[in-house]
């Protein structure tokens, strides 16, 4: 019965639970504390499709009293039968491979996306221009430009982006420059910076690799996605705290359609109109961050609570056999 049980909230948990959060509102009032409960369902799903696994594995390898296999993998044929043994070695499969993608899957995310920063950060490193190096642009646009690791490329196409990283970039295009006000660039910026100070680029590199660990047929991009367009709040709300909600939202209209770079965070994309209307509505809500934190710890207690810690018990047991 754990064995079921860890297998039906897995499934739950990367499926029907995100749909369904992924569709609600509540997160645009409170896009930090939604992150948390995102962060919260995918850990639990991992937890209970390992903890499935753990479970199916006590049922193949039937512990003795001292706590050592009494079983191989194909003797207990005989005692759960063919049907229930082909499920039981089938979910345990299962379990191994998505351990195994896990991992192969945070290192390919890990390593790829730090090349490919590297790579981008190298060329605009090479093409762009500098606060410092640049001086001429500083006086043609008495903006707040300054700050360490920006970059203007000569562009006439209004975007912006950073790079995160050890040697993290902000870069702006001299259409940017020349569309926007002071106090609009200063919104930018202030946005750009924000993803770098709370390192943003992390927390989605977490779910692109959990996204990619699962299989198809279980997995559903509802959390990347859904995260992606909340981190972006996050940084909205650290620039509205700077200029206001005006400046950053013409600012948002004017990039909305820049290119981003993969591996980047940009200001503009796809998700500009859903965060101008947000601008424009109602304030973020404590009441409602309180309780989705709240739902957050439910989701990660409750479960270990009633399902875990018997099976941590065995596996102590088996260990210290």
């Amino acid at each position: 019965m754990s064995a079921l049980a860890f297998t039906i909230v897995a499934l739950l948990l990367s499926g029907p639970v995100p749909a369904m959060l992924a569709r609600a509102g509540w997160p645009l009032r409170a896009p930090r504390a939604a992150i948390v409960l995102w962060q919260a369902i995918a850990l639990a799903a991992v937890l209970s499709a390992f903890s499935a696994g753990i479970a199916i594995a006590s049922r193949l390898f039937v512990p003795g009293e001292d706590g050592r296999p009494t079983a191989t993998l194909t003797s207990e044929i005989t005692v759960l039968g063919w049907p229930l043994w082909t499920v039981y070695v089938t979910v345990f499969a299962l379990t191994l491979v998505i351990g195994a993608r896990l991992v192969m899957s945070v290192l390919n995310v890990a390593i790829a996306t730090r090349r490919r920063r590297a790579h981008h950060r190298m060329v605009v490193d090479l093409v762009g221009a500098s606060h410092l190096s640049a001086p001429h642009l500083c006086s043609h646009y008495p903006r707040p430009l300054a700050g360490v690791g920006l970059r203007i490329l000569d562009v006439a196409e209004p975007l912006a982006y950073c790079l995160p990283g050890v040697r993290s970039r902000v870069v702006v295009s001299e259409g940017a420059l020349s569309t926007l006000s002071d106090s609009e660039v200063t919104a930018i910026l202030t946005h750009e910076r924000a993803h770098l100070r709370a390192r943003h680029d992390l927390v989605l590199e977490m779910f692109t690799a959990v996204h990619a660990a699962f299989p198809r047929f279980v997995r559903s991009a509802n959390a990347l996605t859904a995260v992606r367009l909340l981190i972006e709040m996050l940084a909205d709300d650290a620039a509205v705290r700077t200029t206001g909600p005006t400046p950053l939202a013409r600012a948002l209209v004017a990039c909305a359609a820049g290119p981003t770079p993969r591996g980047a965070l940009a200001a503009g994309g796809p998700t500009t109109v859903v965060r101008v209307r947000r601008l424009c509505g109602e304030p973020n809500s404590r009441i409602v961050a309180a309780g989705a934190y709240f739902a957050a710890a439910a989701v990660l207690v409750v479960p270990t609570v009633a399902l875990a810690v018997p099976w941590l018990n065995e596996l102590h047991r088996l260990f210290l056999a």
